[in-house]
C-alpha cells in the first residue's frame, strides 16, 4: 500500500534511503519523506509528488546522517497533502515515524491525546502514533522501548512502523501487525523494508518478522521481542532468491513491458514448482471435500481460469470466489481447502479469507510470489512460483506464471486420482513448449500490437468477450485495459451479448473477441456465432485469432494471428495479447504506465 525504508550505518545514509523508497514507488507514489537524526536531533523534509519530485524540491540532499526512515505513500486516510505525507512527528520534535496499514481506533485515541494537549497538524490516522509514544513517555515510561511497546499494545488494527527518535540515537524501532515489515542484514549497516526490494542492491540476507513483534536495528545488530509477552523471538535468517539486477528495469521503456518480456522465465519456474509442496498440495486436495480457490483483482481471475484448468486436467469442480466476498459466501470446515492465489503475499482481502479458512478448520495452501510474506507464512502450504520481483503497479508476469502453476497442480491431481485426460502427455507437452511460443509471439506480434493500439486508442469503450477459459482471460485483460490505459473496457462471457449487452452496440462501442483455435470445434462455433450478432448490428470488431483461421477474415475488422498451437495453451497466448495490447494503448495515450493513478501494487487495507 506504501513503502517504508529505513537504514542505520556509517557516513551519510541519505542517498541510501532515497534510492529505497524510489524502488518502492510501485506500493504508493502520491507524496513522500524522509526524517533523519542529525547532529543529535530530528530532521523531517516531505511533500506532494514522485520521490524524484519530492526530493529535488525538498533538498533532501542537504541532510547528512547516519540514522533515518523513509516512506512512499498512497492514499487512505486523508488527502494527497503535505501535511498528510508520511513521517509524522511529536509535539516536542524528537519521535517520528512512518506507518503501512490502518489504525481502526485513530479517532478514539485522538480525542484522547488532544484533551491532554496534543496538536495535530494532519488528517491522518498515523499521526496519533508519535503522540501516544510521546504521552507514555511523560506519563512515567522506563525508557523509550517501553513507551514505544505500551503505545503498540493502545492500538487496534492493521499497521507496520518504523520510529526513529533523537532520545535513542543509531536505532530505529518497528513493529508489524498483519502488515509486512522486514530486516536487511548488511556490513556495517542494517536495513528496514516493507519489503526485500527496499535494500536488496545492499543485501540478501533478511529476517521478517511475524505479527505481534517488535524490535530494534542498530549498524551492527538486531533484536525482535513478542508485542505479547516482550520476551526475545528467535528469527531465522532467510535468503532471498533474487537479486538487485532483476528488479530493474534493463534498457526497457517501462517495467511493465520488462515483466512481459519475462514471462517465457517465469512460466518455465511456475512449470517447475517444488515438488515436495507440489505433493502436499495435491494430497491436501485430494482429501478434500470442498476446494475453494481465491484471490482479488487480477488474481480472482487468475482464480477464475483455474476453475476451468481443475475442471478440464483433473476433473474436479473447485468454486472460486472473489477473496472480499469470500467470508460471506464460503461454507468451510475441517473438509475444505482454500487455495490462496497472490502476487504480494500481502493482500489483505486475501489473508481475511485465510484466517477465516483456518478458523473454520480448513486447510489452507497459496500459490504466492514473494517468499517470506504474510501469506506464505500464513498457510499450512506455500508454492513459491519463482517469477522475481513484479515493480509495475500492472501485473503480468505474476498473474501468466500463477496460472500456468494451476496447471501443474490440476495435471499433478489427475495424475494421484487416475482421471488423467487421454492426451495428458500431449497438454503436458505443449505446456512445456509454452515459454518458446511465448517468445515467438514476443518477437513477432508486438509490432501488430503496437500498430493496433494505434489504430484503436481513440475508442474510449470496449467490450472484452471470451467464451469457457478465455471469459476469464477476457476479464483480466480489460482490467489491464482500464489499469493502466483508463479506458471503459468490459469483460464478459460472449454468451450474454444476447441477454442485454447487444443495446450497446453502435459507433461508439469496440468488441475485442477472444477466438480459440479452429480444432476447439464446439468453442470456436460459439464465438463464430457472437461476432455474427455484433456485425448483425455493424459493430467494430477486433479479433486475437490463429494462422489456419481464414473463415474469420471477412468477419474481423482488425485481428491478431497467432502461431496455431494446441487448444490448452492458446488462452495463455491470447493473455499475452491482451497485456501488450493494453500496455501499447496506454503508451499511444501516454499514460504513466507503471504508476497509474489512484492504484498501489500491494492493497494492505480493507
Amino acid at each position: 500500500m506504501c513503502g517504508i525504508a529505513g537504514v542505520v550505518g556509517q557516513g551519510n545514509v541519505v542517498d541510501t534511503l532515497v534510492r529505497s523508497i524510489r524502488t518502492l514507488e510501485y506500493r504508493g507514489y502520491d507524496s513522500c519523506g524522509i526524517a533523519v537524526l542529525q547532529n543529535g536531533a530530528l530532521a523531517v523534509k516531505k511533500g506532494v509528488g514522485t520521490v524524484e519530485e519530492v526530493s529535488q524540491a525538498e533538498r533532501f540532499s542537504d541532510l547528512d546522517a547516519a540514522t533515518g526512515i523513509a516512506h512512499t505513500r498512497w492514499a487512505t486516510h486523508g488527502a494527497v497533502s503535505a501535511e498528510n505525507a508520511h513521517p509524522f512527528t511529536s509535539c516536542d520534535g524528537r519521535i517520528a515515524v512512518v506507518h503501512n496499514g490502518i489504525i481502526a481506533n485513530w479517532t478514539e485515541l485522538r480525542a484522547r491525546l488532544e484533551a491532554h494537549g496534543h496538536k495535530f497538524r494532519s488528517q491522518t490516522d498515523t499521526e496519533v502514533v508519535p503522540h501516544l509514544i510521546e504521552e507514555q513517555l511523560k506519563l512515567g515510561a522506563a525508557d523509550f522501548e517501553t513507551a514505544f511497546w505500551q503505545s503498540l499494545n493502545l492500538i487496534d488494527g492493521a499497521y507496520s512502523f518504523a520510529v526513529v527518535t533523537s532520545l535513542e540515537p543509531g536505532r530505529v524501532f518497528v513493529a508489524k501487525h498483519k502488515n509486512p515489515i522486514i530486516i536487511g542484514l548488511g556490513e556495517s549497516a542494517n536495513y528496514i523494508g516493507s519489503d526485500f526490494n527496499a535494500f536488496i542492491d545492499k543485501t540478501k540476507r533478511a529476517v521478517v518478522f511475524d505479527d505481534d513483534e517488535y524490535g530494534v536495528i542498530t549498524k551492527d545488530d538486531f533484536w525482535v521481542k513478542s508485542r505479547l509477552t516482550r520476551e526475545v523471538v528467535c528469527k531465522d535468517v532467510t535468503t532471498v532468491q533474487w537479486d538487485a539486477e532483476m528488479a530493474k528495469k534493463g534498457g526497457y521503456p517501462h517495467y511493465m513491458l520488462k515483466e512481459i518480456h519475462e514471462q517465457p522465465h517465469a512460466i518455465r519456474m511456475a512449470l517447475g514448482v517444488d515438488a515436495r509442496g507440489m505433493a502436499q498440495v495435491v494430497e491436501m486436495l485430494r482429501a478434500a471435500k470442498r476446494i475453494y480457490l481465491v484471490g482479488t483483482g487480477t488474481t480472482y481471475y487468475v482464480a477464475l481460469v483455474g476453475q476451468y484448468l481443475f475442471k478440464d486436467h483433473a476433473r474436479r469442480f473447485v468454486s472460486a470466489v472473489a477473496a472480499d466476498e469470500f467470508t460471506l459466501l464460503a461454507e468451510v470446515d475441517a473438509e475444505t481447502v482454500v487455495l490462496a492465489v497472490s502476487q504480494s503475499g500481502e493482500t489483505y482481502d486475501t489473508m481475511q479469507a485465510i484466517r477465516c479458512a483456518k478458523a473454520a478448520g480448513a486447510k489452507t495452501a497459496a500459490v504466492v510470489n514473494v517468499m517470506g510474506s504474510s501469506l506464505a507464512r500464513e498457510v499450512n502450504v506455500a508454492l513459491l512460483q519463482m517469477s522475481g520481483p513484479e515493480i509495475s503497479v500492472i501485473s503480468t508476469k505474476a498473474a501468466l506464471a500463477q496460472m500456468v502453476a494451476l496447471y501443474r497442480i490440476a495435471a499433478d491431481l489427475a495424475r494421484a486420482d487416475g482421471t488423467a485426460r487421454g492426451d495428458a502427455a500431449d497438454v503436458a507437452a505443449a505446456f512445456a513448449a509454452l515459454p518458446d511460443l511465448v517468445q515467438q509471439v514476443l518477437n513477432e506480434k508486438s509490432g501488430f500490437l503496437n500498430t493496433l493500439a494505434k489504430h484503436t486508442c481513440g475508442w474510449k469503450d470496449w467490450l472484452f468477450l471470451g467464451r469457457g477459459v478465455y471469459y476469464p482471460i477476457a476479464l483480466e485483460c480489460a482490467l489491464k485495459m482500464k489499469e493502466v490505459a483508463y479506458r471503459h473496457a468490459e469483460g464478459m462471457p460472449a454468451g450474454f451479448l444476447k441477454h442485454g449487452t447487444l443495446s450497446l452496440i453502435d459507433d461508439d462501442i469496440c468488441s475485442l473477441i477472444f477466438v480459440p483455435p479452429k480444432r476447439d470445434e464446439a468453442l470456436h462455433k460459439m464465438v463464430l456465432a457472437n461476432i455474427e450478432q455484433i456485425r448483425a448490428r455493424e459493430g467494430h470488431v477486433v479479433g486475437f485469432v490463429y494462422d489456419a483461421d481464414e473463415s474469420l477474415a471477412s468477419l474481423l475488422d482488425e485481428r491478431v494471428l497467432l502461431p496455431d498451437v494446441h487448444p490448452s495453451i492458446a488462452p495463455f497466448l491470447e493473455l499475452l495479447c491482451g497485456q501488450m495490447f493494453a500496455y501499447f494503448t496506454a503508451v499511444a495515450l501516454k499514460r504513466p504506465i507503471d504508476r497509474p493513478r489512484s492504484l498501489a501494487k500491494s492493497v494492505t487495507v480493507p
